[in-house]
């Protein structure tokens, strides 16, 4: 009978006033007795609600039913025949929308654990468990993907999984795309990635590194190499700004700059010459999970007062509820329902501080949130030395720039049809190169749809 435990097993974490001066992962995990324990909160449910809230389909109940009885390995081994990079979900993917939010349990208490027992499951075999052999018949076929993030990475090991011959193409100088450049290691510690990588790489998949592809070879020329299918993953990393005055003064920074320094660039690590400022005031502009990220690497970096600005209340947040939290906890400063309308300088224009109009909210606007309007008249001034803009991404035009035939949206965004295909024959995409910048899981699950379309094709040749 299950254990009818209204909360969750509590996740241990490190104390908020320590944890903010480091940049040690903040949630410690579960020990083996938690995760049994978690387990055994789970009812099994005949119709398995929380698996159609699962974009890479694994299948949570059998998992979890596993765990209950110890069997950690067991559990390892149906969770991977899915997913590819389950201690990745286990940290970053947003439960609370997806199986979690499915979760019977849910209804009337806390729904169970599902992201910590999966993070649990992946460590256990990590650390204890031996490579699962895999019998890979290869098929002689050769596909490219270009992008080593999460949709690519997925894409990459099914396809290296149904036998076919696989290279990724990456630009940067190390895989994983978004996880180890976005996310900082307080949330995903870097080795965690590269495990799952090499993990991949294990499969037989070749991973190429300081290939910006639409300047070192085009998808023209790589489809001229002997490649038979292409998947672009290239993500969404172009950031956006606000277009006011002073946005480009010294001192401001995209949350895309800023994140790359500190988690690929070590900014954070003495020993590493990764030129960041390093400021006593911040504000943030935004309300997503990377405004958050930005923030707290802000207060661990040293700086004396964070502060998010977002231009809509506290309820209409789309960062995760855990990581708004996290935040509060480690003394970030919250100043909701007010928007910048320009950035202060000094004669050198350095920034020296902020510039924000008060809001209130009115009717409704297309995203189902209410839409913010100025107060006129409530300028206020808020004195900082940095300004980061985390106000979201859309794709990198380079690689459609320099890739004829490849059709694009208004918003920048690679067109495909049904099967994931794009307007050139056998070129495939998915992914925030697609959708926009989404989640971690939901470009995985583009990446898994794509394989998949990618060999029903190519297996009819």
């Amino acid at each position: 009978m299950a254990d009818m435990t209204p909360e969750k097993t509590k996740m241990p974490e490190q104390e908020p006033t320590v944890r903010n001066k480091n940049f040690y992962e903040v949630s410690l995990g579960y020990t083996a007795e938690m995760a049994v324990k978690e387990a055994n909160r789970c009812l099994n449910c005949k119709n398995r609600p929380c698996v159609s809230g699962c974009p890479v389909n694994v299948q949570i109940p059998d998992f979890i039913a596993l765990v209950a009885k110890g069997d950690f390995e067991g559990a390892y081994n149906v969770i991977s025949k899915t997913n590819s990079l389950p201690a990745v979900c286990g940290r970053v993917c947003p439960q609370e929308l997806q199986c979690e939010g499915k979760c019977v349990r849910g209804i009337k208490a806390e729904s169970v654990g599902i992201g910590r027992l999966e993070r649990f499951v992946a460590d256990y075999h990590r650390e204890h468990g031996e490579d699962i052999k895999v019998d890979i018949k290869p098929n002689g076929k050769k596909v490219a993907v270009i992008g080593a993030g999460p949709a690519g990475l997925t894409c990459a090991g099914d396809l290296a999984r149904l036998g076919y011959s696989v290279t990724v193409f990456e630009a940067f100088h190390t895989a994983g795309g978004v996880l180890v450049y976005g996310i900082p290691e307080f949330r995903l510690p870097k080795k965690i990635v590269a495990s799952e990588v090499e993990g991949l790489k294990k499969l037989g998949v070749n991973i190429m590194t300081d290939m910006v592809i639409g300047k070192v070879l085009t998808v023209e020329e790589i489809k001229e190499m002997g490649f038979e299918a292409i998947f672009i993953g290239s993500g969404a990393g172009l950031p956006m700004f606000m277009g006011i005055e002073g946005e480009d003064a010294l001192g401001v920074y995209s949350a895309n700059e800023f994140l790359t320094r500190i988690n690929l660039m070590k900014a954070y690590l003495d020993g590493y010459d990764t030129p960041i400022k390093k400021t006593d005031s911040v504000a943030v502009v935004g309300g997503g999970n990377v405004a958050m990220d930005a923030s707290r690497c802000a207060k661990r970096l040293g700086a004396k007062h964070v502060y998010i600005i977002y231009r809509r209340s506290e309820a209409e947040m789309p960062a995760r509820r855990e990581e708004v939290l996290h935040a509060k906890e480690e003394e970030i400063e919250f100043r909701f329902l007010c928007n910048p309308v320009r950035i202060l300088t000094d004669e050198n224009y350095r920034v020296t501080g902020i510039e924000c109009i008060k809001m209130q909210l009115g009717e409704p606007d297309a995203s189902g949130r209410r839409r913010p309007e100025k107060i006129e008249g409530s300028e206020f001034v808020i004195d900082v030395d940095s300004v980061i803009m985390a106000l979201g991404t859309s794709p990198n035009p380079l690689l459609p720039n320099t890739s004829k035939d490849l059709a694009v949206s208004p918003r920048g965004c690679i067109v495909v049809d049904e099967n994931m295909q794009t307007s050139i024959e056998n070129v495939y995409a998915g992914g925030d190169s697609v959708s926009g910048a989404a989640t971690v899981i939901s470009a995985m699950g583009a990446g898994k749809r794509a394989a998949a379309a990618i060999d029903e094709k190519l297996s009819k040749k």
